[in-house]
């Protein structure tokens, strides 16, 4: 008796890059394979395999997602609507990881390129063209045009158009403050620009983005600027304000725990990496921060709801962030500014220290030595106001100095 091979699947990366290229949250895909949420996140981070009729079901949706992938556009060329700003239907908190091999289209109704028409070839063209170069040549001598690279503002704009929208939503649940996501998701993309060849060539750019805008927005130096000492506005529903005040009383790294794993769907090693930490240490603040929601919100015990809540919140509020254009000509202006600011500064140092050279004296001045007190020596008295008995001394010293007393003289006996 013979088993059956296996059904192949794509590499855990690569499945969750089809899911969240196709708009899908891991909640969606579970119900559509018949598995919980869990299940799915243990397949997309390599932790455990389908087996049976879970693993054909989800090779199935696998290769659908592949082929509605591989139709909307080749993954070697760049489309021509690329850059448009147009919208991606995706999850709300979704964001592309690193290595994806294409993004999807930017502009699901526009036009689709196609490859140009292969002109025919009679009967004697073709025996009149040598071996090797007809339509009927083997494959490998036939190749394949190369795609022109992208160029580094063509792939920023790129990452930017696809990442910063969801991104300044999970910024929102983070900080609660609507100027403050989409400042720190600006912030976060121009250090990104500023540093492209790094993070062009990162294992995650979309990650390290994500982890900059984080950190920009948790800061705990925001509090003493004066525009951010006063709330915003809470959002309208009366559940969702209930949610984020439950969020923004979580300490921070709790919520950017909370965020990541529920929010966006990172596995726990990959949440653990992003906030430094350890993945023992991770579970643990991933669990109290569920249990401080689930003790104000009962309804939202549940992981898949929580996730739901979430996305709900997050799709709720109108964050719009801006062109990437404007974020490069800013990222461009700023680090002009601190290039002067540094030029200026140094030409002051150079410009002080050129000024003490010049004045410094040019050879060596023995100091004068300190004062010593001379012991033995009275103090000088100062003249002052003589008394009655002392001006009738003077007095009689004076009148007698000339004439003197009359000369004694022993007398005899």
């Amino acid at each position: 008796m013979t088993q059956s091979p296996a059904t192949p699947l794509p590499s855990p990366k690569r499945r969750r890059r089809l899911r969240e290229a196709a708009g899908l949250t891991q909640a969606q895909v579970a119900d559509r394979v018949g598995v919980s949420r869990e299940t799915v996140r243990s397949w997309e981070s390599g932790r455990t395999t389908p087996h049976g009729r879970e693993r054909e079901a989800y090779a199935e949706l696998l290769a659908e997602q592949e082929d509605e992938h591989a139709s909307r556009h080749d993954p070697e060329t760049v489309p021509a609507h690329a850059g448009t700003g147009t919208p991606v239907q995706r999850s709300q908190l979704a964001l592309v990881p690193a290595g994806a091999d294409a993004l999807p289209s930017t502009d699901p109704g526009g036009p689709t390129e196609t490859a140009p028409p292969t002109p025919s070839t009679s009967a004697p063209d073709r025996a009149d063209a040598p071996a090797g170069t007809g339509p009927d040549a083997p494959q490998e001598t036939q190749p394949k045009p190369q795609a022109e690279p992208l160029t580094p503002t063509q792939a920023f704009d790129m990452l930017y158009e696809f990442c910063a929208p969801a991104l300044v939503r999970q910024t929102y649940l983070l900080t609660g403050r609507r100027e403050l996501a989409r400042e720190s998701v600006e912030r976060a993309f121009q250090l990104a620009w500023q540093r492209w060849p790094e993070v062009a060539v990162d294992r995650d750019p979309a990650g390290w983005v994500r982890a900059t805008a984080y950190e920009y927005a948790l800061s705990p130096w925001h509090r003493l600027r004066p525009r951010f000492r006063h709330p915003e506005p809470p959002p309208a529903d009366a559940t969702d304000r209930a949610l984020l005040a439950a969020i923004l009383r979580l300490p921070p790294v709790h919520r950017r725990t909370l965020v990541l794993y529920d929010g966006v769907g990172l596995d726990l090693p990959d949440t653990a990496a992003e906030t430094e930490a350890s993945t023992p240490a991770t579970a643990n603040r991933l669990l109290h921060a569920r249990e401080a929601v689930a003790a104000r919100m009962p309804e939202l015990s549940a992981p898949e709801e929580l996730h739901r809540r979430l996305a709900a919140l997050a799709g709720s509020e109108r964050l719009h962030a801006p062109g990437p254009t404007a974020v490069r000509t800013g990222s461009e202006r700023r680090a002009r500014s601190w290039t002067r600011a540094a030029i200026a500064v140094t030409t002051l140092l150079v410009s002080a220290t050129a000024l003490t050279l010049a004045t410094a004296p040019d050879h060596y001045e023995p100091p004068l030595s300190p004062g010593t007190t001379v012991r033995g020596v009275p103090p000088r008295a100062a003249p002052g106001t003589l008394s009655e008995d002392e001006l009738d001394l003077r007095s009689k010293l004076r009148s007698e100095t000339e004439n003197g007393p009359g000369r004694l003289v022993p007398e005899g006996r």
